[in-house]
């Protein structure tokens, strides 16, 4: 009997391939979405900054005026001692939070929140940001990094300025065992094995002359696991 193949492996969910979490700082999410943050102003200090390896962008620290503390991704220029704000009156200045309403058009932004109050799910990697480009009563159109145009609700937040940390991906990795730690981080399989290299009892894309899949690379949603590889379940294919 042959191994199983890796995408039934991933399926099983082993230590392998599940995600290190104990190692990993903390959740990123903006100040709980209270009165103040809904009225009023929340002034902070940055007090220090963290890695993570769950992020690609540094984290920073940030003391409260009513003494919580909380983490959020830094800003690009932000420094510690740097005074930064959230909340509905805060300046639209690089490292606060504010409302996408109170942006104006061509303000840079990351960490956009999908839902009022969610803590941000949008531009949040190293490096990235996105533009508003445009503004009615009730939505904010935003220019992501795909190019693609989003709209949010005007009360959703997000921090003005471009994620820390680009640059990042510049510098070529060079060696493999380099690889293999940023790899082992966040327990991604490394390295892998394509499977139209394969044999066929290892994979479905496996054996024949010269690589090739031999078969088409679309399955069904339905498939058995083992065979589900490929486009699963494309809505088309092909080029546009």
């Amino acid at each position: 009997m042959g191994k199983r193949i890796i995408s039934q492996r991933r399926g099983r969910g082993t230590s392998t391939y599940r995600t290190p979490g104990h190692r990993f700082v903390s959740a990123i999410f903006h100040r709980s979405y209270d009165d103040v943050e809904k009225t009023s102003v929340m002034n902070g200090v940055v007090k220090n900054f963290l890695k993570c390896p769950g992020h690609t962008a540094p984290l920073a620290e940030i003391e409260y005026e009513n003494g919580d503390r909380g983490l959020t991704f830094a800003t690009l220029g932000i420094h510690t001692g740097k005074k930064v704000q959230t909340g509905k009156l805060s300046k639209v200045e690089n490292g606060n939070t504010v409302p996408l309403k109170s942006t104006k058009i061509g303000t840079i932004v990351y960490n956009i929140e999908s839902k009022v109050g969610d803590g941000g799910k949008y531009i949040r990697s190293a490096g990235s940001f996105a533009t508003v480009v445009g503004k009615t009563r009730t939505k904010v159109s935003v220019k992501m990094p795909s190019k693609k145009i989003k709209l949010f609700d005007v009360d959703c937040r997000a921090t003005v300025g471009i994620v820390a940390g680009g640059g990042r991906k510049d510098k070529p990795i060079v060696k493999a065992g380099k690889r293999h730690f940023i790899m082992k981080a966040r327990n991604r399989l490394y390295p892998q094995t394509s499977g139209v290299a394969m044999n066929a009892v290892d994979h479905p894309f496996g054996s024949g002359r010269g690589r090739h899949m031999g078969k088409p690379r679309t399955v069904s949603r339905h498939a058995p696991p083992g065979r589900k590889v490929g486009s699963i379940s494309p809505k088309r294919t092909g080029k546009k």
